[in-house]
């Protein structure tokens, strides 16, 4: 079934409406029950400070501790049309996130319009760079796009969990398991300029890719060696 005919489904619509009432008070409740460790949570103070909004940068294998971590902070989040696009976006609605729908191979150049609006309103913005289909690891340009169009800059992070269930899924997602450790690291930000040419463009998309790795090997390094802030509650509740 295509993006455009489950939507004229009445079964698809009311599966995803299942979906989201189900699957939002489980994940609330498992996320209460994660024990975070945190590092780099200075570089998303700095964005704030400076007068300006992250556009948040992530692997699409690390939505749902992610999701836990950043809800009701009005980011907007673009997520794609498909029926997982949906269901995953009506989860999401319920912790606090507004959606611009689309993706790279279909409604993107509107999605980023929206988005561009919403941050010029002081609105945070998040992309699952590898989104929504893969490959996975490989970051697409859209998010050095948007910091090129709003001069906010893209703020990359990193989520890893243990104990957890890895999906056999394209991205490999992974989710924590009850009373998890899950460490997240926040890189510092990442400034395209507002006349970056598209050759700019590929090697601020390349830049990203790779500081995603050692973002994801650092919170390797501190889930094995136990090291970092503990932090109780996630970061939303701090004051």
């Amino acid at each position: 079934m295509s993006d455009a005919d489950w939507r004229a489904s009445r079964l698809k619509r009311l599966e995803a409406a299942a979906i989201a009432a189900v699957g939002y008070p489980v994940i609330a409740l498992l996320g209460r029950t994660f024990r975070w460790r945190e590092e780099g949570v200075e570089h998303l103070d700095a964005v704030v400070a400076s007068g300006r909004q992250p556009i948040l940068a992530l692997w699409h294998g690390r939505i749902l501790p992610a999701t836990v971590y950043f809800r009701d902070r009005d980011v907007v989040a673009i997520t794609s049309e498909n029926f997982d696009g949906e269901w995953i976006a009506r989860i999401m609605r319920r912790f606090g996130y507004l959606q611009a729908r689309g993706s790279t191979s279909r409604g993107g150049r509107r999605a980023l319009l929206q988005l561009t609006r919403d941050m010029a309103a002081g609105r945070p913005a998040a992309f699952t760079v590898d989104g929504p289909r893969g490959p996975g690891y490989q970051a697409q340009p859209g998010a050095v796009w948007l910091a090129k169009a709003t001069g906010n800059p893209v703020v990359p992070f990193h989520v890893e969990s243990s104990p957890c269930w890895t999906l056999r899924s394209w991205d490999r997602g992974q989710v924590p398991k009850p009373w998890s450790r899950v460490v997240m690291v926040i890189g510092a930000p990442l400034e395209v300029p507002g006349d970056a040419d598209a050759e700019g463009i590929e090697e601020k998309r390349v830049e990203l890719e790779r500081r995603l790795g050692e973002l994801q090997q650092r919170a390797l390094q501190m889930l094995s060696a136990g090291s970092g802030p503990r932090t109780p509650q996630r970061a939303a509740d701090r004051p």
